[in-house]
């Protein structure tokens, strides 16, 4: 998939997975890719500027627990316990660190996969 069209609707894992550090800094919606015990690999440029959150902060540390603990449910957090595939668009609402915000959130998980991804569009 090229990087034009990678839009948070139809990109897929696997095409996340191979990408580029700067093209996924380049995409148009945060990408953040955890790992199983949900602790941040990947932070892309445009979660860090939408945020406010330095990806140095963000790398190496629990997403659900330390970073978006607003995601800390059963609407988020939980289906990536429960669901080895997962590929969802869900409405949603940050309230961490900032005024309430319409968001939707695309949760991204396979089992052959080594990180899971919650890709946030504003």
């Amino acid at each position: 998939m090229s990087l034009k069209s990678a839009n948070f609707e139809t990109v897929g894992l696997y095409d996340l997975e191979v990408m580029s550090i700067a093209d996924r800094d380049a995409l148009p919606f945060g990408a953040v890719g955890f790992t199983a015990d949900t602790i941040v690999q990947v932070y892309n440029a445009t979660e860090a500027r939408m945020s406010g959150l330095d990806p140095a902060t963000v790398i190496g540390v629990p997403f659900f627990d330390a970073v978006a603990q607003c995601m800390n449910n059963f609407l988020v957090a939980q289906r990536f316990e429960d669901e080895p595939e997962l590929d969802d668009i869900v409405p949603f609402v940050l309230t961490l660190r900032m005024r309430p915000t319409k968001v939707r959130l695309r949760l991204l998980a396979m089992a052959e996969t080594s990180l899971r991804y919650v890709l946030i569009e504003r």
